[in-house]
């Protein structure tokens, strides 16, 4: 087990600084332009994949980090840079980590280079799981997978929303029911391949922010796909379905809860994008106050201002802090026993929101125009109290774990 240390190490400082580098040079110049243009930043991707952040083998490494401290740190400075095009470069993440998760070596080898492509050729792929009436509720899922056994084809019905890449994801995983008896437990991932009769794009979502990640519905009508593209494979996902019929039957709830600490893992990652939108806009606020003069002063030397500086870096570094806790605990195998995952998603989501409108305030009349940056990041600052869970979902998961009540 890794040794707690409140300081990152030669190497991780060397990755956090290449990555600030990246996010300074390519991403900022680039924000504004794609934030109006509504459209996936093709160009930044492709820069990115040449010096190696849009790849597997880069997050992989990240993921391994043995302090737990390699991802937060990557996503902070990513969306320090820009929410939008930070997701589109991430984003392909989502469904690569759902095929490393869940499948087999061979799906492992064949999809997860093909949802990258290569330099001269970047793809993106989408992790497809919303529905229009199943979004924190995943019992309520829809979308059905049904196995042809005499043809070893699954065929997929269903429409999905909100997938980051949908429609335009070379690879596209999907989670669908298998079994409905079953809930959420009842649930398995495809591989829906590139150019798969039967998935089209649906609506394109015009959204209030992270205007440069492209976000839409994936309708699947008579989708089928070969009976390799169940991540595991038929035989373990018979396996799974048995041993969740069998605790069903002997206490549910305990399956239920199991689930839910499938989400708290990935929750403190979401925090640190929050925790770089919010950075940036304080660091733009604390500039401004210290150069705009009125009354033959800085602003920054009036408390009204001074005042909010200081309790907007220490909301900033709280919620760093928390993310920091969540991620080390995640990957020491501690249980989160409080929620600490959806803590930190929480505060890190709040704080973000509250800083980004505070720069507003601080820039007066500039901040709410275009020709600075804030409003775009108090824009894009609002997603992250709703996706991932909202922040109404993880008080009510902190509330229950807390009580040892049911998280349903």
């Amino acid at each position: 087990m890794a040794e707690f240390t409140m300081e990152l190490n030669d190497e991780q400082k060397e990755v956090r600084d290449w990555l600030h580098g990246f996010a300074a040079d390519v991403i900022r110049p680039a924000a504004a332009e794609w934030d109006e243009r509504e459209e996936t930043p093709w160009p930044v991707i492709q820069e990115a994949a040449k010096v190696g952040i849009y790849s597997l083998d880069f997050y992989a490494q990240q993921y391994f980090d043995a302090t737990g401290l390699g991802i937060p740190m990557a996503m902070e400075e990513l969306f320090w840079g820009d929410a939008g095009i930070a997701l589109s470069i991430v984003g392909t993440g989502l469904a690569a980590v759902g095929v490393l998760a869940n499948g087999t070596e061979e799906q492992i080898g064949t999809w997860i280079p093909q949802m990258y492509g290569d330099v001269n050729d970047v793809k993106v792929a989408a992790f497809c799981s919303s529905e229009p009436d199943a979004g924190s509720d995943v019992a309520s899922m829809r979308t059905r997978a049904v196995y042809d056994e005499a043809k070893d084809e699954w065929v997929i019905n269903g429409t999905k929303t909100w997938a980051t890449n949908g429609g335009i994801a070379n690879v596209h995983v999907v989670v669908a029911v298998v079994d409905p008896d079953l809930g959420s437990k009842g649930h398995a991932s495809f591989i829906i391949p590139p150019d798969t009769p039967g998935l089209s794009q649906g609506q394109k979502f015009q959204k209030h922010g992270i205007r440069a990640s492209h976000t839409a519905e994936v309708v699947l009508d008579d989708v089928r796909v070969p009976g390799s593209c169940l991540l595991g494979g038929k035989e373990k996902l018979d396996e799974r379905l048995a041993r969740a019929r069998e605790k069903a039957r002997k206490g549910g709830e305990r399956v239920k809860n199991a689930a839910m600490a499938t989400f708290e893992a990935s929750r403190p990652a979401v925090g640190a994008m929050a925790v770089g939108t919010a950075r940036a806009a304080y660091e733009v606020a604390l500039d401004y106050a210290m150069t705009r003069e009125q009354f033959g002063r800085p602003i920054i030397d009036n408390q009204g201002v001074a005042f909010q500086l200081a309790d907007m870096r220490t909301q900033i570094d709280a919620a760093r802090l928390l993310v920091w806790r969540a991620s080390w605990m995640g990957v020491n195998g501690k249980p989160f026993t409080a929620a600490e995952g959806s803590m930190s998603k929480l505060f890190a989501s709040e704080t973000a929101k509250k800083v980004t409108a505070q720069a507003i305030q601080i820039l007066g009349g500039n901040g709410y125009t275009r020709e600075y940056p804030v409003e775009r990041m108090h824009r894009d600052a609002a997603i992250y109290t709703i996706f991932e869970g909202t922040s109404e979902i993880q008080r009510l998961v902190i509330a229950r774990t807390l009580s040892g009540m049911p998280i349903r």
